[in-house]
């Protein structure tokens, strides 16, 4: 008992302390980042390059049809932007590389806050009559032990909570849904290239259905067709980084030891997801770290699940799972992660996994594409009209910075938590894994305070590293029960080291000071250009 109180009392004090240190840190680097706005440049100092500018005379006449959005892919992201754009009176384009229901192993889980920007999209139907299934927060297993650690949902309406499907199910619900609207025509056809004048994209070419080279023309260009896009290199500096594969089965008619939780295994070599993805199915994600995994079609696969995998799931799930295995539907998919790291393009935007990708451990993705749609539906709002590219562009640059508190936080935890929950022979690394799973079990603010981000319910940079450095700081005052000794000491100061240098490269990738400070950055108060219209 007395031990028990020790941890639990030990947690509230990591808490403090790392919030303490957080705002101490922010602090320190928010005086370093600080720089004064600067006037017309001194003499013998270049002018900055303005990325929006325009030559005179370039004005588009992209504008002059109907079409006032070209949108590619009529994915997640896609579809609900132009389901959006569309009902405030757009005339959108979608072109689309195949409009058959999409047959993922990923993009499954919706978490609460993705489905409270649903809601703000008036795309809430989209998960009826799919089967979906309702999640109500998360169970963490590890060495026989495990946790409930549910949403936060107490200030919500009873409807709010996370949604699991058929990621094609889905997506079909929301063409569907914004084909039904006039102004929106959706087309298949795989465009091949951006078309581009005096630096400023004019529109798309593609080939349709038939196999045509056409060409579509609008003001603005918005590229979304996901994770393999070949369009990105012309709208940004895409550093893709796959540290792991994920390795999806479908359990069929498995009852899950916790229903209505997605359950995550901190197996070795890294963590393994449950969910449900209708009522009789269970999608099984197996991840394996690097770029390679065991050969499918020799059954290394096979052997490497039921010897390596098998052996450390949950019980209740087993037969399930070796069921799954022997069926032989075994699918793999690239875990990528991309920081967002755009080149304003007069004409044009990025958005979804085109944009910004994370490991889909924590399932945030479609939060994230939900977000950034709502940020740009209320930058669009304003304008009467989008012809003016140059004014456009620049206004548009505060897309950037307004979607970042948000997305940089869910980024940066999906990396943060990859690394923590995946076992590693390093004993410091070992005891951030066990200080993190003990933590989460404490329940109360340390479990409500990590799940209500995970969740998307509470994305808030700060919060996260708190939460963070607090998970490091109780794992050091752990090894320092009953008694510290050299050797506990040393790996204390190691896991602490350790926890820095998993979370400081994320956070300088996603940028510390549009993600800490975006009221510090100009372009957060860009203003609609439409006196310029």
């Amino acid at each position: 008992m007395a031990e028990a109180a020790a941890v639990g009392h030990l947690g509230g004090a990591a808490a403090a302390a790392a919030t303490f240190l957080t705002a101490l840190f922010i602090a320190v680097v928010f005086r370093y980042k600080r720089r004064r706005r600067r006037g017309a440049p001194t003499e013998g100092t270049p002018a900055p390059v303005d990325a929006c500018a325009v030559a005179d005379g370039e004005r588009s006449a992209a504008g002059d049809g109907l079409t006032d959005v070209i949108i590619v892919g009529a994915g997640v992201a896609g579809s609900a932007l132009a389901y959006t754009l569309g009902k405030d009176g757009r005339q959108v384009h979608v072109i689309e590389r195949d409009l058959t229901e999409p047959d993922r192993i990923v993009g499954e889980l919706l978490q609460p806050g993705g489905y409270l920007k649903l809601i703000e999209l008036g795309l809430q139907d989209c998960v009826d009559e799919i089967d979906a299934q309702r999640i109500l927060g998360y169970a963490l297993f590890k060495d026989g032990k495990d946790t409930k650690l549910p949403y936060p949902l107490e200030k919500f309406h009873s409807d709010v909570a996370g949604r699991c499907f058929h990621n094609g199910r889905f997506i079909q619900r929301m063409r569907e849904k914004s084909a039904s609207l006039p102004n929106i025509q959706l087309e298949q056809g795989t465009v091949t290239s951006l078309l581009e004048e005096n630096g400023t994209v004019k529109g798309v070419q593609y080939k349709n259905k038939s196999g045509e080279e056409l060409k579509a023309y609008a003001p603005l260009t918005i590229v979304c067709d996901g994770c393999f896009s070949n369009l990105r290199r012309a709208l940004c500096s895409p550093t893709v980084d796959v540290p792991s594969c994920f390795v999806g089965l479908v359990l069929e008619n498995c009852k899950l030891p916790h229903p209505n939780h997605g359950h995550v295994v901190l197996a070795n070599p890294s963590p393994i997801l449950f969910y449900p993805i209708s009522s009789t199915e269970v999608r099984c994600l197996v991840d394996v770290p690097g770029q390679k995994v065991p050969s499918i079609a020799s059954g290394e696969m096979a052997k490497y699940l039921k010897t390596v995998v098998a052996p450390q799931i949950p019980p209740e799930i087993y037969d399930s799972f070796v069921a799954a295995i022997e069926k032989g539907s075994i699918r793999t998919m690239p875990n990528k992660s991309m920081p967002a790291a755009p080149h304003p393009t007069p004409g044009a935007l990025l958005m979804g996994d085109a944009f910004n990708m994370r490991h889909p451990l924590t399932g945030g993705g479609m939060t994230v594409a939900l977000s950034d749609i709502v940020v740009l539906r209320n930058l669009l709002k304003p304008l009467r009209n989008l012809h003016d590219a140059s004014s456009l562009c620049k206004y548009l640059e505060s897309f950037y910075t307004l979607r970042k508190p948000v997305a940089s936080t869910i980024n940066t935890l999906a990396g943060a938590l990859y690394k923590v929950f995946s076992a590693s022979p390093d004993k410091a690394r070992d005891e951030m894994r066990q200080a993190c799973f003990d933590y989460l079990s404490l329940g109360g603010v340390c479990s409500n305070g990590p799940i209500s981000l995970l969740s998307g319910l509470n994305p808030r940079p700060l919060t996260l590293v708190a939460h963070f450095f607090a998970v490091a700081i109780f794992g050091v005052g752990r090894l320092m029960l009953p008694l510290p000794s050299p050797k506990r000491m040393w790996i204390g100061a190691r896991l602490i080291s350790g926890a820095c240098g998993i979370i400081f490269p994320i956070i300088k990738a996603e940028g510390v000071r549009q993600m800490f400070f975006p009221a510090t950055v100009p372009a957060y108060y860009r203003a609609p250009p439409e006196a310029e219209f």
